[in-house]
């Protein structure tokens, strides 16, 4: 059985940083692309970060782009966001997301919450 399990979350001032980690486990880690994305109160699930399996050219949602960073530890079969400069506006539950041939998962999400 598949499982994505975020942590790292929390409560941080504007211009703090976290660093988010998702543990995956029941699949190949290595062959999937790891995204993160995050869903604020009232609003859709929004793409944030990106990274292939390789690692390389990750993506980044332009509202985070200087900011965030995601990488990846294939031996540890954990994906990591850090996230830098923190804004009220990134205020919202992040989720890990595994991706390959069509398959996709989800983890449970984490809170991460920006005060001004």
């Amino acid at each position: 059985q598949v499982q994505l399990v975020e942590s790292g979350g929390g409560l941080v001032q504007a211009g703090g940083s976290l660093r988010l980690s998702c543990a995956a486990s029941g699949l190949t880690f290595s062959r999937y692309v790891m995204n993160w994305f995050r869903q604020a109160p009232g609003k859709e699930r929004e793409f944030v970060a990106a990274i292939s399996w390789s690692a390389r050219t990750p993506g980044y949602a332009d509202s985070v782009k200087g900011r965030f960073a995601i990488s990846r530890d294939n031996a540890k079969n954990t994906v990591y966001l850090q996230m830098n400069s923190l804004k009220p506006e990134d205020t919202a539950v992040y989720y890990c997301n595994a991706v390959r041939d069509g398959n996709t998962y989800w983890g449970q999400g984490t809170q991460v919450t920006v005060s001004s």
